[in-house]
Parts: C-alpha cells; structure tokens; sequence
C-alpha cells in the first residue's frame, strides 16, 4: 500500500504510536484503508470466529422462536434446558461435576466475566483481599472490566514463569494477603500456551491453601489441537483447574468452539461448593449471602434480566448433540490450526520469529493465535510497519505481556489469501532486510 496514504490515515485516527488502539481501532483502520485505497488487508486483528455455525443451533434457535419464546421473559439463571445441557456438557468434556444449578447462561462470557468481577468485588468488600491477578498476557477486555468496576488488579506475565517456577512465583504474591483470585485462559489468548496438569494442580492448591477463588476462561474450549479431546466422556478431557480446587468459577463460550459468536452467549459454571458459599459482605449489604444466588439473583437480574431466551435453546442443542456423540464440534475449527501452521511456516521463513515459541519444552500447539516479532523492532512499530504492507495485527504491549511481539489471529484469513499473505511478507522481509544490511 501507499506509505504516505496509510501514515495520513493513521494520523487522521489519531492513533499515534498505536500504544492506546484497541483491537477495534485497528480494524476501523484497516477497513477505512480498504475504502480509501481499493486494496485488500489481510486480517489478523481481530478474534473473530470464521466458521459458519452449525445447522443444529440454526434450527433449534428458529424452532424456539416459532414456539414463542420471544414473547417471556428468560429465568435470570437460564432455562432449564441449558443448565442441564450445560452441567452434562462439563461432565463429558471437562471430566468435573457442577450441578445444573450453577451453570449460568450469559450475554457471552464477556458478560459472565463481567458478572464474575462484580460479584467478587463485592463478596470480598473489607476483607483487606481486594486484588485479582491476571495471569498475562491476556485478554486487555478483562483489565477494562475490572477498571470499570473498581476492582484492583495487578498482572505476572508467564513469560519469565512456567511449572514449578510459576506455582512459586503464584505463592510468592498471593501469600501477601492482598489477591482474592486468580484469572486466566486456557488456552491462552494471545499466546496459545497450555497449563500442564502440574501446573493446574499447583494453582488449586494454593487456591484452596489461602481460600481464594480461580476463574478459568475456556473461551478456546478444547482447542488444544495437540490432543484429540472430542470424545464425550473420554479421556483426554479439556485441561481445567477444576480437579484440584472447589474454589473456581469457568466461563465456557460459544463464540470460538461453537463459532456462535454474533448470538452472544456463554455459561458461567460456578462450583457446587462456591455456589452455596455464604460471604458475609454480601449478606450484610444485599441480603444475599450466598454467591450463586447473589450471582443469578442481584447480578443476572440488574445487569440484563438473564440472557436472550432463543440462543439459549441453541447453545443447549449444540451441547446436548456434542454430549451424545452426534455433532463434533471440533471438527471445523481444526481449520484453525491448519492456517496457523501456514502462516508460521511463511513468517519463521522471512526473519520473524515466535515470541511465546514453546510450551514447557513442547512446541506449541497450532490454533486460533500465535505470536511474533521481527528483529530491530518493537511491537508498536512491527504492527504500524505491517499496515503499511496490508496487513492488520495487535500488539502485544496492550495485551499485559513484558514481550514485544504481535498476536496473529488465523481466524479471518482464507486460503484463496495465502498467495498474497506470502508475497507481502516476502516483500517486507526483503525490504527491511536491506535496511538491517
């Protein structure tokens, strides 16, 4: 593209060095410079789901709909259907048991995070424990949540901290009193690094060990590609720090799994033991001790009065088919990996190389992101430079990582783009490459 025409609409934006652009700024950006100069970008920005869903949700969404549902309003904990669908889903898939009960439909787990930190804000009000830790880097949305909310935060980037260097490191902060949970995806967004088992077990245990709470998001649910956990009911199942600790909350999406993202909904599947826990801050100001009923009672009920009665009945037959062994809900999202073993294979080629380039000794697994970087750089500067080739990343600076680098989503990209991916980062490495000389 035209350096001068991308560098004037940059500066039209107002983004600067891009050290403030959100993930949306960059994709105005990139969509304004296909309006202004008629040329493609290729998108790597934004985590968006590229896949069409499938015809089960389509069907059992239109089937509600035609029954009437639009008409009633929708439990503030989910319809039944749901809530089965969902304690039966964690059972085949994730090997843990959490009653009906506690899984809770949300407006996407965008809300069912949302609802989390403001429960917790409030559960843990005057205990002196006011502090989540992200685990990082991650998603910069859950850093706003808690901004929003007032809830402090602080960050350990994994970078530095992985196995038994990362569970004493975890000791070494929430031992200071100040850290109510801990907060992090598996996989990781935007790393794609995996928790071990040893890991997970360590997290629980210090969970349990200074009473704090875990919330794990599965937004990628099961797409560790690296092992085959689509059989219900089967080993191996969807790693989780469920199986060492009563003290978690896991959001389960599905946007990236289910590729239902525009429908917006999730579950938030609360413990049977933290469900029924009685916080007393939150009996003495809302009358609600317990977290689950203050969770679907005050919280569900105020910020939305549940969750679109339709994409339940949807994300419930998804469930329900992936249960019964009758709809394999990984099979297409495969695709995923397939396009990032392209992409590294055309960047690794031309001078960039992976940021976060292994996963405890192990290569990492190929999925929906990956990270990387090019010599004499920072990740501000790689992400402006990019641009000017027709290409759209995010940096990692505001994604919490120490590291500098860029996170590459293969959500959007196609394979009739791979010519053209290969060209332009061909011509950028050649070009940059003479500047290195």
């Amino acid at each position: 593209m035209d350096r001068k025409t991308v560098e004037q609409i940059i500066d039209g934006m107002g983004l600067g060095d891009f050290s403030q652009a959100t993930i949306r700024d960059i994709q105005a950006l990139s969509r304004l410079l296909e309006e202004k100069t008629g040329e493609e970008v290729i998108h790597l920005e934004m985590g968006v789901p590229g896949l069409q869903p499938s015809e089960i949700a389509l069907k059992a969404e239109a089937e509600a709909l035609a029954n009437g549902c639009a008409t009633i309003y929708p439990p503030n904990g989910g319809i039944p259907r749901i809530k089965q669908a969902a304690s039966d889903f964690v059972k085949a898939f994730i090997g843990v048991d959490v009653a009906p009960e506690g899984c809770v439909p949300t407006t996407g787990s965008m809300q069912g995070t949302f609802a989390t930190f403001m429960a917790m804000r409030h559960a843990f009000a005057g205990t002196g424990r006011d502090t989540v830790l992200l685990i990082q880097p991650g998603f910069p949305v859950q850093t706003t949540q808690c901004d929003v909310i007032g809830l402090r935060h602080e960050a350990l980037d994994i970078y530095s901290y992985r196995g038994k260097d990362l569970i004493a490191k975890l000791e070494e902060i929430i031992g200071q009193g100040r850290i109510c949970a801990i907060v992090y995806s598996n996989p990781n967004n935007p790393s794609w690094v995996c928790f071990t088992e040893e890991e997970l077990q360590g997290i629980g245990q210090i969970a349990t060990r200074h009473d704090i709470l875990v919330l794990e998001d599965l937004a990628y649910f099961a797409m560790d590609f690296r092992r085959d956990l689509s059989h219900p009911g089967q080993p191996p199942f969807q790693a989780t720090v469920a199986r060492y600790t009563n003290n978690y909350v896991l959001w389960v999406s599905a946007s990236k799994a289910f590729s239902y993202a525009g429908q917006r909904i999730g579950v938030t599947c609360i413990s049977n033991a933290l469900y029924h826990r009685v916080f007393a801050p939150l009996r003495e100001k809302f009358g609600v001790g317990a977290f689950g009923d203050f969770f679907v009672g005050r919280l569900m009920y105020t910020l939305s009065s549940g969750t679109t009665h339709s994409v339940q009945h949807a994300m419930a037959a998804l469930m329900e088919a992936a249960v019964r062994g009758e709809y394999n809900f990984l099979s297409d999202v495969r695709e995923y990996g397939r396009r990032a073993r392209f992409m590294k294979e055309v960047l690794l080629a031309n001078g960039f190389y992976l940021v976060y380039d292994n996963d405890m000794g192990a290569p990492l697994a190929d999925g929906f992101y990956f990270t990387v970087q090019y010599p004499g750089m920072n990740d501000l500067q790689l992400t402006r430079e990019l641009m000017t080739y027709g290409i759209a990343v995010f940096p990692l600076d505001t994604m919490g990582s120490t590291q500098q680098g860029v996170r590459i989503c293969t959500s959007f990209f196609r394979r009739e783009q791979e010519p053209l991916f290969t060209e332009r980062i061909q011509r950028f490495h050649r070009e940059h490459q003479a500047v290195q000389e």
